[in-house]
């Protein structure tokens, strides 16, 4: 079968649920090596139960490890000659394909969101004009570095063994080498917006920072996360970490509601495949009733306060 690599960053103690869905499908197509960057050894065994039969574990330490684990992985593939080598659309992972690619003298197939082994190569399908059209690009021969788009595939544990596992020793690397001094996470409440099974996103239709609230109101008792446009994110309302669509977030809730939202296609693209949408807009004509299951034509600013009124109120 096909060597296939994946690589697996470690958050907040555990697996990225990016990951988890990568190494779902890489047990599709052949036997599947994690490559693990985090300090937890007690995650073997989740890699394990998502598909990995072996475990290359490398711990960065205070190393910036984008320059060490693309040097360490450039010699591994060279030795190994892997099939595929699958990385997900975030941000180390970028940044080491990248590093990775002019190490092998291989090109990267970029924001895919399928990828297929063939007899000559792979094959990978990459959504064009927002979403309507799929795109197919392929590449020979051997070693191929793929990046995938998150909830490109469902993240399912199978009946899987404990891996393997073979450290991974990050060298020096001279000018590239970097020691990280300090890091800050963003305080947040509820759950990620990745993750979330109900997402309430605002766009510009609030008029002003302030109305910003009515979102987190009405994600409160649905226990939803609260995402945001790119407009309203640039105008600095909501930090960057809500953003929702092609240069933010990609996700995929039960629910997705949407208010004030206009629906340029950079945001479509983020939240498309959502499976029950909701449109709050006063505009009939918006972009986003083209893709709601239940469309609400009305201006927020009074519609949002009753449905407010009637979740606070249940």
């Amino acid at each position: 079968m096909a060597d296939i690599w994946v690589f697996v960053e470690e958050v907040d103690g555990v697996p990225s649920t990016l990951s988890l869905e990568l190494l779902t499908k890489a047990r599709e197509l052949g036997d599947v090596t994690a490559i693990y960057l985090g300090s937890n050894e007690g995650a073997f065994s989740t890699l394990g139960e998502y598909g990995a039969n072996a475990v290359l574990h490398a711990d960065a330490g205070d190393r910036l490890p984008s320059g060490p684990v693309a040097a360490a992985l450039a010699d591994k593939a060279a030795a190994d000659s892997p099939s595929l080598i699958i990385f997900g659309q975030a941000y180390t992972d970028r940044d080491i394909a990248g590093r990775l690619s002019t190490k092998l003298g291989r090109g990267v197939l970029s924001n895919a969101s399928d990828v297929r082994l063939t007899d000559s190569g792979v094959e990978t399908d990459h959504e064009i004009f927002g979403g309507s059209q799929i795109a197919t690009a392929a590449m020979d021969g051997d070693t191929h570095i793929v990046l995938v788009r998150p909830k490109s595939f469902a993240a399912e544990p199978f009946d899987g063994g404990a891996p393997s596992v073979v450290g991974l020793d990050l060298p020096d690397v001279g000018a590239s080498e970097a020691t990280v001094t300090e890091t800050h996470v963003e305080e947040r409440e509820g759950p990620q917006l990745g993750d979330a099974n109900v997402v309430v996103a605002g766009g510009r239709g609030l008029g002003a920072a302030e109305s910003f609230d009515m979102v987190e109101r009405i994600a409160k008792p649905l226990g939803a996360a609260t995402g945001a446009t790119r407009a309203i994110v640039d105008a600095g309302w909501v930090p960057y970490a809500k953003q929702v669509g092609q240069t933010g977030k990609t996700v995929k809730p039960d629910v997705y509601i949407a208010a004030g939202i206009s629906g340029a296609m950079q945001h479509l693209v983020g939240m498309k495949d959502s499976a029950t949408i909701i449109a709050i807009n006063k505009d009939p004509d918006a972009p986003i009733f083209s893709v709601a299951d239940l469309g609400v034509v009305g201006d927020v600013h009074k519609v949002l306060p009753q449905l407010i009124e009637a979740l606070e109120n249940r």
